[in-house]
């Protein structure tokens, strides 16, 4: 009777070893798939988050570019066009009758925003007081360039003005980004593109 005791107190123990070990890798097995979930729904936000904030970028792009006018110094609209920088002119979210000096430019994989605000009597453009921001980060366009400017002719599908640019030729304006956005193991890539026509020189076109 003592002998078939011992047997079914052993047989108990093991059993609650089994059950141990089954439900230890159980445990691993959840917080393994948890955990992965987490990651993937992190670097999801994430590129969402860089795509919400390049359509911004954008947006706010176009709808200065769309009301660039002369500046208060009496330059014209548009200051520089280059592949990866363009300095132009415009009074948007700015006082009445005080016109911004706005510069949008590239450097390594960041695009930046410099606004210089006129001052003085008479007004003039002091550069040293240029406020400057990084606007959007992961910039990836491998050489292609971030600013693509058009005629007056521009369709929708014309050829772009070739470098280096005759500033007085430029009356379309497009904003063109690659962002590469790598979480962990995952890599993102989307593109946006936002364009508008500078409403002060425009000829025949019509937005």
């Amino acid at each position: 009777m003592i002998e078939k005791n011992k047997k079914e107190s052993g047989f108990t123990l093991i059993e609650t070893m089994v059950a141990i070990l089954i439900f230890t890798i159980l445990a691993l097995g959840v917080s393994t798939l948890f955990t992965n979930i987490f990651i993937n729904s992190k670097g999801r936000f994430a590129a969402i988050s860089d795509i919400d904030q390049a359509q911004m970028v954008a947006t706010n792009f176009t709808n200065e570019i769309r009301i660039a006018s002369t500046g208060n110094t009496g330059d014209y609209p548009i200051n520089q066009a280059s592949d990866t920088q363009i300095i132009f002119y415009s009074n948007y979210k700015q006082n009445l009758g005080i016109v911004a000096r706005i510069r949008y430019y590239l450097s390594g994989k960041t695009l930046y925003k410099g606004i210089v605000i006129p001052s003085g009597s008479p007004l003039s453009y002091n550069l040293s007081q240029e406020k400057i921001q990084d606007v959007q980060n992961d910039v990836s366009n491998n050489g292609k360039p971030i600013f693509y400017y058009y005629d007056g002719n521009y369709n929708g599908s014309s050829t772009p003005l070739v470098q280096p640019i005759n500033v007085n030729q430029v009356k379309y304006v497009i904003m063109n980004m690659n962002i590469l956005k790598q979480a962990n193991t995952s890599t993102t890539t989307f593109n946006i593109s936002a364009g508008a026509s500078i409403r002060n020189l425009k000829t025949n076109l019509g937005n």
